[in-house]
């Protein structure tokens, strides 16, 4: 199989990588796009290696394409089936192997690149936000860095929970596409104290953001970490959070059991993929790449300045 790996901290695209074959309760899935995330990037630098059992050498977190093989054990999609899902690497390659627990199915109203980005982005930002922000109906929601594939998601799942949604971005031509998913409010990072104070916040730049988060606190108001590219270290002024009886919570997703992986998926399927069925739901692309450009590909996602999902197809 063609697959993308990583050779001396660069990119390779090897022809002959030999074909994964399923194991107990796994499903052998024929990739047709791959969604890039920041931690490809991490990946591809030594910066963030694989956790173990998932391909050190083969990037890539989330992805969508058609069942082409059961491992024993495994009877939750049929062969032809179109499935989406999060692994811990591999996800660049023409073939992978995961466990059938951690899939999804693609929903008919999303074509298969628009499946490969939805996975990561629409289950990070579910789980960010539900599951350990509590957001709930009427609470005012801050999304940093909305632009992007997890803002975007957040944004449309903080409409679709009944939430207020603020969104910040860096690049004024995309605030009307902001307001299209959902945003009440787009506006620029710094500039967003006069439309709080904010319930939850969903911090997806970092640490250089992290003492104007407290500021903008409600009571009782929680911060949720998911993204540190502004920086991995923050001074917090713990007078602030403590006054606003504030919480500063953080999460990723890879490094998970299967246990809790599988979990995410299932609240993802249960509550979210009503809105997907509706139309209420998009995954916005910025540029899909065939995987001989992946180079390409990689390059775009780092430049930033992009709207949505950078995708890898095969």
């Amino acid at each position: 199989m063609r697959a993308v790996t990583i050779v001396d901290k660069s990119l390779v695209v090897e022809a002959d990588y030999p074909d994964p074959v399923p194991g107990f309760q796994q499903v052998l899935v024929r990739v047709k796009a791959a969604g890039l995330n920041g931690a490809d990037l991490l990946q591809v630098r030594g910066a963030y290696p694989a956790p173990p059992g998932s391909p050190h050498d083969i990037p890539g977190l989330e992805f969508a394409g058609e069942v082409v093989g059961l491992g024993d054990g495994a009877a939750r999609f049929e062969v032809g089936d179109r499935v989406m899902g999060i692994v811990g690497g591999g996800g660049q390659a023409e073939l992978l192997t995961c466990n059938e627990r951690q899939l999804m199915p693609v929903p008919p109203s999303l074509d298969i690149v628009e499946a490969g980005g939805f996975a990561e982005a629409f289950t990070t930002a579910h789980d960010a936000l539900v599951t350990q922000a509590g957001l709930r109906p009427g609470e005012r929601l801050l999304v940093h860095g909305a632009a992007g594939g997890v803002g975007t998601a957040a944004v449309q799942i903080g409409r679709a929970l009944g939430a207020s949604v603020v969104a910040t971005s860096r690049h004024e031509q995309f605030d009307e596409r902001l307001e299209h998913l959902g945003a009440e409010v787009v506006t620029r990072p710094g500039e967003h104290f006069g439309f709080g104070p904010f319930d939850v916040v969903l911090e997806l730049i970092g640490g250089s953001n992290i003492n104007e988060d407290v500021k903008a606190l409600a009571l009782n108001g929680r911060i949720c970490v998911i993204g540190v590219g502004g920086g991995i270290k923050a001074e917090l002024n713990l007078l602030a959070l403590m006054a606003a009886r504030g919480r500063v919570m953080a999460s990723t997703l890879r490094s998970r059991p299967l246990e809790e992986k599988a979990a995410t998926a299932r609240a993802v399927e249960r509550e979210l993929f009503p809105f997907v069925d509706r139309g209420q739901m998009a995954v916005p692309i910025a540029e899909s790449f065939p995987v001989e450009e992946v180079e390409q590909a990689y390059a775009h996602f780092k430049a930033g300045g992009k709207f949505g999902k950078v995708i890898i197809t095969f």
